[in-house]
């Protein structure tokens, strides 16, 4: 959420802003609710007051003997009672008019975002690494994975319905050896990690920018009145909702947990495999940090280069994408997204993203912090996917694929996969491997 201060002040460049992320919402409307919000706060409050000066009036009066001159201020009570009724309707609805658009208005975005309508307009900043080249036919993953009995798509199916796996065996231990990974390598940034809840309230995913637009998108539990997490991002920014924080340093969580998410509008996209599902796990990095758009800028290439440091130590080829407006959410300012090549797709498929929100999410949260002057103001956040999986055992799998279908372990790998080097199909050799 933006100032609406800022918002009157800048409405041409938000109504753009919005316009280039597809966004549909009228600033001038918003600003005309905002005026009628205004005008009538400026009629209800005065006789607010006028009513409850009489009210004590009419109580000395009545201790006094004046019955009569009570009842005439009585009498103009009522009349203020039923002014104010009318014009406390009016003000509601004004108001939830204006709260309505004010959560649908989109976060302005930096200079340098390339303009575009979609993910065909994101722009390459960098390449690192050569896709895989290889001297016979390769598998895909799901084949790897059957190959090496460590995934199971229909039996996911069977169970939960479409877009649903099976992990078995070392596809398992994989899993679970990227996540931790990840954490370790957090831990060495700096990072405090948090066990995060699943299941919020709907006021966290409004805070944190994901409802009231992205609410096709999460799983509600009804008879809680909670919704399922797409991602620990969430509850990480709504652990210091409310609060005054100290930003002298910046403020940096990270989480490992489940995620759920809907992919309603998805239908036929990416529906191959393990590429988009409706349970995953994420290991997300989460920062808070003073209003500072330098400061905010260093960070969100820390946090884009903690991702990318991941990605070179499970040795595997990637792209950094700048987002364009039309593909970015409603929240970000700025945001990079890093795909990692897939051979099955014969191309790079996003498997991490970066986004700088600048004050949007803390505005919301209301989340502060005291400047040197004393002065309280909304932090910064920040926030970055280290990993996400199934998804990355795409590339994993696919890239490190050997001609005899054994599959190489990366070094970073190895002590999380109890010092095996390479994955062997069952019934093959039983070398530098370990039966599951």
């Amino acid at each position: 959420m933006l100032d609406i201060k800022w918002i009157r002040e800048n409405g041409e460049r938000l109504q753009a802003a919005a316009d280039q992320k597809g966004m549909e919402v009228s600033i001038k409307e918003l600003l005309q609710h905002d005026e009628n919000k205004r005008r009538l706060l400026h009629q209800v409050e005065p006789l607010r007051q006028s009513r409850n000066k009489l009210s004590q009036e009419i109580s000395l009066l009545m201790q006094s003997g004046q019955a009569e001159e009570a009842g005439r201020r009585k009498q103009q009570v009522k009349e203020m009672n039923e002014t104010l009724a009318q014009l406390e309707t009016e003000l509601a609805a004004a108001e939830q008019a204006y709260k309505r658009l004010l959560l649908r208005v989109p976060n302005i975005v930096s200079p340098d975002t390339p303009v575009g309508r979609s993910d065909a307009d994101n722009v390459e900043i960098r390449r690192v690494g050569f896709p895989a080249r290889f001297g016979f036919m390769p598998r895909d993953h799901v084949a790897l994975g059957e190959l090496h009995d460590m995934i199971d798509i229909p039996r996911g199916v069977k169970t939960a319905g479409r877009r649903n796996y099976y992990l078995k065996g070392a596809g398992v231990l994989l899993h679970r050896a990227v996540q931790q990974l990840a954490l370790d390598l957090l831990v060495r940034k700096g990072f405090q990690l948090l066990e995060v809840p699943l299941m919020v309230r709907a006021e966290a995913l409004t805070n944190t920018g994901f409802f009231p637009l992205g609410e096709d998108q999460v799983y509600a539990v009804p008879d809680e009145e909670k919704w399922l997490v797409g991602t620990s991002e969430v509850p990480l920014v709504t652990y210091y909702s409310n609060e005054v924080v100290d930003v002298t340093r910046p403020i940096k969580l990270a989480a490992a947990s489940t995620c759920f998410r809907s992919e309603v509008g998805s239908a036929g996209k990416d529906v191959h495999g393990l590429y988009r599902v409706h349970q995953f796990s994420k290991v997300e990095q989460v920062i808070l940090c003073e209003a500072s758009l330098e400061r905010s800028e260093e960070l969100l290439q820390e946090i884009t280069g903690n991702a990318e440091e991941l990605l070179q130590l499970l040795r595997l080829p990637y792209r950094v994408m700048a987002v364009c407006t039309g593909d970015m959410s409603q929240k970000t300012y700025k945001q990079y997204d890093i795909e990692s090549w897939m051979p099955s797709r014969d191309s790079y498929g996003e498997t991490h993203s970066s986004s700088s929100l600048l004050d949007f999410q803390a505005r919301r949260s209301n989340i502060r912090y005291r400047d040197a002057q004393g002065k309280a103001r909304h932090c910064f956040t920040l926030n970055n996917t280290a990993v996400a999986s199934p998804r990355i055992l795409i590339p994993l799998l696919e890239n490190h694929q050997q001609e005899d279908g054994s599959i190489w372990i990366p070094p970073a790998l190895r002590p999380y996969m109890n010092g095996m080097e390479r994955l062997v199909p069952p019934g093959g050799s039983v070398q530098d491997t370990l039966t599951i």
